[in-house]
């Protein structure tokens, strides 16, 4: 019902920036508060941001805290991440998601994905 595609990813040397965007359609984003989650090789996929449906409160991990930021277009129905100060350990694949409501943090919080976007953060 909701489909969700992730870009902006690419190849960034550390210290720099990326503004990822993800797009919905199939259904309006208004409603529902959204999440952005990472997941390197062997690694469990990570929690990074959650916007509220309004856009009004937010919350980060503490490794991003400071460094990113998440906002919401509801007019265009688009979710963004803007990453600064890009660290090697940011590299990963990101991905966008419906949050389904009992949980902001957590993978099983959401409902749809994104098919992901990649972020590499060279040295």
């Amino acid at each position: 019902q909701v489909q969700l595609v992730e870009s902006g990813g690419g190849l960034v040397q550390a210290g720099g920036s990326l503004r990822l965007s993800c797009a919905a359609s199939g259904r309006a984003l208004s409603s529902y508060g959204m999440g952005w989650f990472r997941q390197a090789p062997g690694k469990e996929r990570e929690f990074v941001a959650f916007i509220s449906s309004s856009g009004v409160s937010t919350y980060y991990a503490d490794s991003v805290k400071g460094r990113f930021t998440i906002s919401r277009d509801n007019a265009k129905n688009t979710v963004s991440l803007q990453m600064n100060s890009l660290k090697p350990e940011d590299t990963a694949v990101y991905y966008c998601a419906v949050n389904r409501g009992f949980s902001s943090t957590a993978p099983r919080g959401y409902s749809y994905w994104g098919q992901g976007t990649q972020v590499t953060v060279s040295s």
